[in-house]
């Protein structure tokens, strides 16, 4: 056994994990983009915690030379100073990964490098198909060999064949679009282009950024603030942008209506940095604004208003600011505890919760607390988490949680569970209160949803079982490993 191998173990936290994150960048100047790919995706860490990669190509050097690296963990674990200046090359994308579909292994790591007749594809993907056993079996009978258990894969052959027949590579892209269902927004590296593509319902963000001579496409406008580029503009849902020495083309042929857009309202209640935008609408004012409404319609007496760390504090903050109860901090996190870490074996003592997170007895002593979380999912740490601030001394405490209760699966790109393993499926607000110990229980109201993101079109699926596309007939998402 080799001991110098880093094991991580997911912890089973009760919240729904990202898809993935992704990040791309095209140096018209010539200069290498691995390092700056590399800051990209620690900003994008909190998107895919399980294995993370870059892969690159020098567009004025042979057609086909991909230098790729790509392992298991977290990004600054993977990579080193000296594996990175090894990566040589003027474009390039890079990816952090959870599981969604397809299990946890270094096979899977994106990007995926496909060598084909046409030269090279390095391709990165945010999100879930929900056709991929009718395109596996298509692609196999006509020879096909997979070598990942990845959807991910599927869009790449399927680009790589249409690529064959098509004039350019954003032309095969859109070809394969017409192919796949489901959620993806997609950075893709052509040997001279950079290629940035989103599903129509537009599900999971895409964004343009610019720095000098260097072009980027990423999932979060906070990559792009990291490596010290300007905005330029969302990837609209069913948009196929491409990066080139020409400029920026756009194609739009796969867009459907604004009304009839979809995106994941949990980008926004959870899954985003607090400091990105997303299609123009502040991650931060939605988190905040959902702390308002929760006031508004769950208000309770108490001394203190607390987030748990760190996606409950923005919307413990609205709380705070529309109830005029003070807002304070109850809980302590470990710094350098990511979303992943080996967890305490079941027979030792540790709590894998206060590993990570400890209540200030001094700050919740005696107070009736109101305690601000962004989901319920299995209920598995909740409970715990209400007992570790009664075991500091909390009169009473009351919890708000700033999403509806999730109700349904969801098969686009976010681990949300089969419904039997949701704790508030087939229990009343009160069940499920009494199973965490709270004093109270209040969720944010589905229909205040909609405010947190203007006009713009969402998916609720997970809350209401309205899903913008007909789901599938089986659950086809992968079974999840540690």
């Amino acid at each position: 056994m080799n001991m110098n191998t880093s094991i991580h173990i997911q912890e089973n936290t009760d919240k729904p994990r990202e898809a993935c994150g992704v990040f791309g960048a095209y140096d018209f100047g010539g200069g290498d983009v691995a390092s700056t790919i590399y800051y990209g995706l620690l900003a994008l860490q909190h998107r895919g915690q399980e294995s993370c990669g870059i892969a690159v190509s020098d567009t004025k050097g042979p057609k086909g030379k991909v230098l790729s690296l790509k392992d298991m963990g977290l990004v600054n674990e993977a990579f080193r100073a000296e594996s990175i200046s090894r990566l040589s090359g003027n474009i390039g994308v890079g990816h952090v990964r959870y599981s969604t579909a397809g299990s946890s292994t270094r096979e899977n790591a994106q990007p995926l490098v496909i060598n084909y007749v046409k030269g090279t594809l390095g391709l990165a993907h945010n999100g879930n198909l929900i056709n991929t056993p009718e395109l596996k079996k298509e692609l196999a009978y006509t020879g096909a060999i997979f070598q990942t258990t990845i959807d991910s894969e599927i869009i790449a052959y399927l680009i790589a064949r249409e690529r064959l027949n098509a004039k350019s590579a954003e032309e095969a892209v859109g070809r394969a679009m017409h192919k796949i269902k489901g959620a993806y927004s997609l950075v893709i590296m052509s040997p001279r282009k950079l290629i940035g593509a989103r599903d129509p319902f537009g599900f999971k963000p895409l964004c343009i950024g610019r720095r000098e001579d260097t072009y980027f496409i990423t999932s979060e406008t906070c990559a792009l603030d990291t490596v010290g580029a300007e905005f330029v503009r969302d990837v609209l849902p069913g948009e196929i942008v491409t990066i080139s020495p020409q400029g920026i083309a756009s194609d739009m042929s796969h867009a459907l209506k604004p009304e009839e857009t979809a995106r994941c309202v949990f980008e926004y209640i959870y899954f985003s940095r607090p400091d990105s935008y997303i299609d123009g609408v502040s991650v931060y004012h939605s988190r905040i604004l959902a702390g308002k409404y929760l006031a508004m319609d769950s208000p309770v007496e108490a001394d203190m208003v607390v987030g748990v760390p760190e996606s409950g504090n923005c919307a413990a903050m609205g709380y705070a600011l529309q109830s005029g109860i003070p807002y304070g901090t109850a809980f302590v996190k470990n710094a350098y505890i990511g979303r992943t870490f080996i967890k305490p074996q079941q027979k030792s003592r540790e709590s894998s919760v206060q590993v990570k997170l400890n209540a200030i007895k001094e700050s919740v002593a005696g107070k009736r607390i109101i305690m601000i979380d962004d989901s319920i999912v299995r209920g598995t740490t909740s409970d715990r988490i209400v007992r570790m601030l009664r075991e500091a001394g909390a009169k009473e405490v009351h919890m708000r949680v700033s999403s509806p209760p999730f109700l349904w699966p969801c098969y686009f790109g976010t681990d949300v569970p089969a419904r039997e393993q949701l704790i508030a499926y087939n229990r009343s607000e009160e069940e499920v209160c009494r199973m965490i110990g709270a004093d109270s229980l209040g969720y944010l109201r589905e229909e205040r949803l909609q405010a947190l993101v203007g006009n713009l079109g969402i998916c609720k699926g997970c809350f209401t079982g309205n899903y913008p596309m007909e789901p599938p007939k089986e659950d086809i998402r992968g079974e999840f490993e540690a």
